[in-house]
């Protein structure tokens, strides 16, 4: 289960969503079950929800990380200014999903930004857009 692994993720504003997913409204995370920018157990946190107004580093970059409980191990997903949002969700809305693992999702937008418009990139032909993410690996086991 995931409820023990401890999660920092960088989102000082929560996106708020209906029940089909739809965002309907943004709070932030100070003091709620959603602030997660100190590391601290996912616990009981039942997480689909958008994040944004992403915390950065010097470098710009935006970072997730997953630490297990003892923290030995360690991995951290990481993104560039090109990236607004991050979505995370602990699969309780999926009957056959046990709380096993965390999914991290970066976006460049909100949730329904095809109707809404909200953040949504427009390239005109032949434009481009480009953006980084990686993920940082746990450093190998030293025995």
């Amino acid at each position: 289960m995931v409820d023990d692994t401890i999660l920092r993720a960088p989102g000082a504003t929560v996106l708020l969503s209906d029940r089909r997913g739809i965002p309907e409204g943004a709070q932030s995370v100070e003091g709620t079950g959603y602030d997660f920018r100190r590391p601290r157990p996912i616990g009981s946190a039942r997480l689909d929800h958008c994040f944004t107004d992403l915390v950065r580093d010097d470098a710009g970059l935006a970072r997730v990380e997953l630490a297990a409980p003892e923290e030995s191990r360690q991995v951290a997903l990481w993104v560039n200014p090109a990236y607004t949002h991050l979505m995370l969700f602990t699969g309780d809305a999926l009957p056959e999903i046990t709380r096993r693992s965390l999914a991290v999702e970066p976006m460049t937008c909100p949730p329904d930004a095809f109707r809404s418009g909200a953040g949504l990139i427009t390239l005109e032909p032949g434009g481009s857009w480009v953006g980084e993410w990686g993920i940082t690996p746990p450093p190998p086991d030293v025995r």
